[in-house]
């Protein structure tokens, strides 16, 4: 009886299991039918592939038509399995010949015409190919995208009649070549200059040293002071991203609704959901699940403007992701797990008119209204944020005046990459990163500077987790003057970044 093998792959997370499509032809009643716990659109495929095999000019045999997607207890999804159940019908009719079928691995959605449509997830489903030794074949407008990644044989098809005249011998497929490597020899990403930041410089010190360690941030001030300014300027400053940490990020965005745009290449993420968004929004889900826009500010910034006024439930969902670099979402039928290291900035005013400190003095905000405002963001939320520090109003005087000279974001992306890349050769990642035994071995203090840190802990009630995160910062800080013994100046700046804190 006639019977054809193919390959495909299935999205689970960043994971894209193989999925082997097996076609039976048999005799008896016309029918067919899809098995291997299909969802809707897989099991909508067979009136697509059928129409698509008619206006081909291809037979569609008058027996029972029997398609298996292995393995049966692996949910399959989306339209991506259309083209390897047309090629298994054709292959098991004897149409094209199935010999060099598993050589290749196939996705793509057909139209009623028989053209190819783009599917999601592209990347992820090429990497596995190319670990699994076989060539994959896709859609013309994945192709560009699915080339990223290196050592991937990768095929553009824009109709099912340009495959089988590939797999016929009458004409070729192209082929696409790795494409980072042109991209990088010539990739610049453009971001916001950070000279166009009047003033500021304790604030623009401190988002340096945030960039050099990978430390979080919370930036409290009154509104207009540009914290929104200094946060989307910071994505500029962090250093360049290496090949693997812009593949990752690529195959996050490329798990979405839309695909990746290769025009970002190398381009850190940038994401700020707007203060209504919803914890799914945030850590992902749905059915089958997507990244939320934790994940895909993956080796990019998530900001969070208006801290204080995303619901407070919303804003605990940051607290595991914080800490652990990843988020796995459970429901009922699955479980999928996305990466979550970002690099997490937030803004928010000093109290509910947000005019606290500021020099009109207009102010009315009493001290209950300013605690209750304050307590939106819960205690261990506040402990998991490295840095929190105010962001003054800037004199009138310095805003009329012209813009003085100062460093630009190219400068002090330097001096954040060289920070970075001695924190990579002595202990191979960021310091945000150190754990309990890394900081016991790399944070060693002095008299002076234990002393300084005792009396801090003592006044400020800080937590084990605070007294962690300021020797971290002051490792940083050390590191930034490339200084391997931290002092007690290091340990009072570090201090200063724990705001509130004093609360």
């Amino acid at each position: 009886m006639p019977l054809a093998v193919l390959y495909s792959r299935a999205l689970s997370g960043m994971h894209a299991p193989l999925v082997t499509v097996e076609t039976h032809i048999s005799n008896g009643l016309p029918s067919f039918t899809i098995v291997g716990l299909p969802d809707t659109e897989v099991k909508e495929s067979k009136d697509r592939v059928r129409a698509a095999l008619q206006n081909a000019q291809f037979k569609i045999p008058a027996q029972r038509i029997t398609i298996n997607l292995a393995p049966a207890d692996l949910p399959k999804e989306s339209g991506r399995f259309d083209l390897p159940i047309a090629l298994g019908i054709l292959a098991a009719t004897g149409q094209i010949p199935g010999d060099q079928l598993d050589r290749y691995e196939w996705a793509g959605e057909l139209a009623l015409t028989g053209a190819l449509r783009p599917v999601h997830g592209a990347l992820a489903m090429t990497f596995n190919a190319s670990q699994s030794g076989r060539s994959f074949v896709l859609p013309q407008q994945n192709a560009a995208e699915a080339a990223l990644v290196k050592n991937a044989t990768v095929y553009a098809a824009t109709s099912l009649l340009q495959i089988c005249a590939h797999l016929l011998g009458h004409e070729s497929l192209p082929l696409c070549q790795h494409a980072s490597t042109d991209r990088d020899e010539c990739h610049d990403p453009r971001y916001p200059d950070f000279a166009d930041v009047k003033g500021q410089s304790h604030a623009k010190r401190a988002l340096e040293i945030a960039a050099a360690g990978e430390h979080s941030v919370l930036m409290v001030g009154p509104p207009g002071t540009g914290k929104s300014m200094l946060a989307t300027r910071f994505p500029g400053i962090l250093p360049s991203m290496t090949e693997t940490e812009a593949l990752e990020s690529a195959a996050v965005q490329s798990l979405s609704h839309g695909s990746f745009n290769i025009d970002h290449w190398k381009r850190r993420p940038f994401r700020s959901p707007h203060h209504t968004a919803s914890g799914i929004a945030l850590v992902g889900g749905g059915s089958p699940p997507r990244p939320g826009e934790i994940s895909l500010a993956m080796h990019g910034v998530l900001f969070l403007d208006e801290l204080a006024e995303f619901d407070r439930k919303v804003l605990e969902v940051l607290r595991e992701p914080l800490e652990s670099g990843k988020i796995t979402i459970s429901r009922a039928a699955r479980q999928a797990e996305f990466p979550a290291q970002f690099q997490f900035i937030a803004a928010m005013n000093p109290c509910p008119c947000g005019y606290l400190g500021h020099p009109n003095g207009k102010c009315h905000c009493t001290p209950d209204q300013i605690n209750r405002y304050r307590a939106r963001i819960s205690g261990p939320l506040l402990d998991r944020i490295d840095m929190h520090f105010e962001v003054p109003t800037v004199p009138q005087e310095e805003l009329m005046r012209p813009q003085m000279a100062s460093d630009n974001t190219i400068t002090i992306r330097q001096r954040v990459e060289n920070s970075r890349q001695r924190q990579l050769d002595r202990q191979g990642k960021a310091n945000s990163r150190l754990t309990v035994n890394d900081i016991d071995r790399l944070c060693a203090l002095d008299s002076a500077s234990e002393n300084l840190l005792q009396q801090a802990i003592s006044r400020l009630n800080l937590s084990a987790r605070a007294y962690h995160r300021i020797l971290k910062l002051a490792r940083t800080i050390a590191d930034m003057a490339s200084i391997e013994k931290i002092s007690a100046q290091h340990i009072a700046e570090a201090i200063q970044y724990r705001r509130l804190d004093k609360r």
